[in-house]
């Protein structure tokens, strides 16, 4: 009998063997795609007329006003400062909001005196602090640092609360009856279950002390990426102003990738990342 020619097809889909990679890719270079049709636009249109310069220079003049800022060194210090704002404040944030969480979630009294009170504060918007955080800090470091905090800590705080919430009562029961301690619960039974939504909050409050970040640089003038774009506008110095906005959506895009990148890794073992990988 002559052997069956060898195929390319898998044995259960039938779909090329190389469809995963083009699928894997196709999405990145759909995206790039959509990014040259607007580097593209932006570089026509000034040029045609459509728009005026003054107001939206091409793209290539941008492009060199952006290679002007990474040559200075001053751009650098406010990208550090910036960085230095978001990381401390995330840090404080997802410290506090853990703690918070574990501890009220787990004991329900706790929830129920803070329910309201959470409830009241969260939706409050983390601008609305910026006259009393000037008239106490003025536009040092500390502004910011209170705006990311608050609006960051919700973010964890909510997260866990549910987290906690989720835990299996009959293996919490459990392991109580083997008489194990309260940190023995939270380490083995609590943790594992609120582990994925604390990792969503990260994910939630990472974007967001960056945007409050940006924010109380640009209207309170703490230094920094944000306080930069400021003085580019207000000096007129338009095309310097479109190249920070840049650099701000690329540090937006940055962490918002290193914030999946955690995901993944620490949450390699769930069902829901292990279905991606």
């Amino acid at each position: 009998m002559t052997p069956a020619a060898p195929t390319t097809e898998g044995p259960v889909s039938g779909r090329p063997l190389r469809q995963p990679l083009f699928e894997r890719w196709r999405q990145p270079a759909l995206g790039l795609a959509g990014l040259a049709f607007v580097v593209a636009l932006v570089e026509v249109l000034p040029r045609v007329g459509a728009v005026d310069r003054r107001f939206l220079p091409p793209f290539s003049t941008i492009a060199r006003s952006l290679g002007g800022a990474l040559a200075d060194g001053g751009f650098w210090t406010a990208l550090g400062q910036t960085l230095r704002g978001w990381a401390l404040g995330l840090a404080i944030a997802m410290l506090a909001g853990i703690v918070l969480g574990v501890v009220i979630g787990s004991v329900p009294l706790l929830r129920a005196l803070t329910a309201s009170t959470i409830e009241f504060l969260r939706p409050i918007p983390s601008v609305a602090l910026i006259p009393l955080v000037v008239l106490i800090y003025g536009s040092q470091l500390q502004s910011a640092l209170v705006l990311v905090v608050y609006a960051a800590f919700w973010q964890v705080l909510v997260q866990v609360l549910y987290g906690v919430a989720d835990v299996d009562p009959v293996v919490r029961d459990t392991a109580r009856s083997y008489r194990f301690s309260r940190w023995a619960v939270v380490r083995t039974v609590v943790w594992p279950t609120a582990l994925p939504y604390v990792v969503t909050g990260f994910r939630l409050a990472a974007a967001v002390a960056l945007i409050l970040e940006i924010t109380a640089e640009l209207i309170i003038g703490v230094p920094g990426l944000g306080r930069s774009i400021g003085v580019a506008q207000s000096s007129g110095a338009v095309a310097e102003t479109y190249a920070l906005v840049i650099v701000v959506g690329v540090v937006g895009v940055l962490v918002n990738a290193s914030a999946r990148a955690v995901e993944r890794r620490v949450l390699r073992w769930h069902t829901s990342v292990r279905g991606d990988l």
